[in-house]
């Protein structure tokens, strides 16, 4: 009877002291105050960067002439209902739809916009050094923030193959790695190589996936992540994510098609994404009712299938293709991103103990794969690409796609390594994916509100023990 009062107690004192213990799966000692260096490191950065604009960076005169002037407005007009559309998806629906970790949410949703208002500021930063080396003054412009935020769209993604299992340190020194190498990449692809990559399936979706994949697999190198209690969603979670799946579908057709050209090739891509999506979305369904012996829907494959069809379009978006066409792409790439979540995942978990906490690869890399095979055989079959010859400009496409995939799943490899120095330690296994390491008061309201009580929680404690 006198061990029974003590159980809560010890309970208590270890979750207190879990934050600065040592990670028993990784050979890592904790540091001193880790809760102290992200604020350090975010101040530094919004100091360095005021001091960048201040100095560098400046808006276009305005024009003195109508004719100009009305040139401006329209361009103005034109674009910025794309921006908001894109914002939406990357605050809103891409937030949600990661939180179908149901203790996770507060945590996902806050680390997804910082890490996107950080790695667009170091974007257009490095933007702009660039540009000042060359030209001097930099001009801003609502085309560079876009530019600098498909960046940050880069970490969002790589982001979901470590989500849960990493502090928002380690996360923003691997946004200080990936948005530099995204840059780099980009211009080797498009600019060096000429890819046609308009909604960025090659540049974004591959490259973002295998970068997130190898920093996976260096961060955790060859042990096998045991199967966290916080990890199993609920259908309140699954509800939500569900919701952040819709508002990506709703907005997704922005994404690809706010950089084409105005006219003919945007209002294509604008139909082509529709038709896409539409496909995969009603293909998800019936892939997921065949997959399960019940004939029940999953809702983790609607999460991701119905959302491939806009990553594999990205790099046909704009070519006069046959509507027919996107159709077949929309429903193919569904198809392989079901059966990746349903054996290829797995197996990569068995086989090389790859951790892929939100099935990056099945939705962005094996669609972003399927996507840049099909651009190469459409530049084969449909005319019109120039002095280059479509037979050079598919066997670029191939090339593009070979640099994405190995430039950053080397480069991912390189920064996971650079994640395990010891003052970057790893969150306490039993806090993983558990908003009370970082948030005030969750202890409290999960030991109220989610069923969690503090004597089932020492009944659990002892019986791991």
């Amino acid at each position: 009877m006198a061990i029974k009062p003590l159980v809560p107690e010890g309970v208590e004192l270890t979750l207190r002291a879990l934050p600065v213990t040592v990670h028993t799966g990784m050979a890592m000692t904790a540091s001193p105050n880790p809760h102290r260096l992200l604020p350090l490191a975010l101040g530094l950065f919004q100091a360095a960067l005021l001091l960048f604009f201040l100095l560098f960076v400046t808006y276009d005169e305005p024009s003195a002439q109508a004719e100009d002037a009305s040139s401006v407005a329209k361009h103005l007009y034109s674009i910025f209902p794309f921006f908001q559309d894109i914002q939406v998806m990357l605050v809103v629906g891409l937030g949600l739809l990661l939180t179908f970790l149901p203790r996770y949410g507060l945590s996902v949703l806050t680390h997804n916009f910082l890490l996107l208002n950080f790695s667009m500021q170091w974007a257009m930063m490095l933007q702009g050094l660039l540009h000042c080396f060359h030209h001097g003054q930099v001009h801003l412009s609502l085309h560079s923030i876009l530019t600098a935020e498909f960046a940050a769209v880069t970490v969002l993604i790589s982001m979901g193959a470590i989500l849960g299992r990493t502090s928002p340190f380690q996360l923003l020194i691997m946004a200080t790695c990936e948005v530099p190498i995204y840059l780099t990449t980009e211009w080797a692809i498009i600019t060096y190589l000429g890819v046609l990559d308009v909604g960025g399936t090659i540049t974004i979706h591959v490259f973002s996936c295998y970068f997130g994949l190898g920093v996976s697999k260096a961060l955790f190198r060859a042990s096998q992540q045991p199967v966290h209690p916080n990890e199993t969603s609920t259908p309140r979670s699954d509800l939500m994510s569900l919701v952040g799946m819709l508002i990506l579908w709703v907005f997704w057709p922005s994404f690809v098609a706010v950089l084409c050209q105005p006219g003919d090739a945007q209002h294509r891509a604008i139909l082509n994404t529709l038709l896409a999506m539409s496909a995969s979305a009603v293909t998800t369904i019936v892939a997921s009712s065949l997959m399960e012996r019940d004939g029940k829907l999953s809702p983790g494959h609607l999460q991701n299938g119905s959302l491939a069809g806009g990553v594999a379009i990205g790099a046909v978006a704009d070519m006069a293709m046959a509507p027919g066409a996107a159709l077949a792409l929309g429903s193919l790439s569904a198809m392989i991103c079901l059966l990746g979540s349903r054996f290829l995942t797995p197996f990569l978990a068995r086989k090389l103990s790859l951790q892929d906490q939100c099935g990056i690869h099945n939705l962005h890399g094996l669609p972003g794969i399927l996507g840049a095979a099909a651009s190469a055989v459409a530049i084969l079959v449909v005319p019109g690409f120039g002095d280059r010859g479509a037979g050079w400009q598919a066997l670029c496409q191939a090339m593009g796609l070979v640099l994405a995939v190995g430039g950053s799943l080397l480069t991912g490899l390189l920064t996971g390594a650079m994640l395990r120095m010891p003052c970057l330690a790893l969150p306490p296994q039993r806090l993983c994916f558990d908003d009370s390491l970082y948030f005030k008061g969750q202890e409290e309201a999960e030991g109220t509100g989610m069923g969690s009580t503090r004597e089932e929680g020492a009944l659990a404690m002892k019986e791991q023990v």
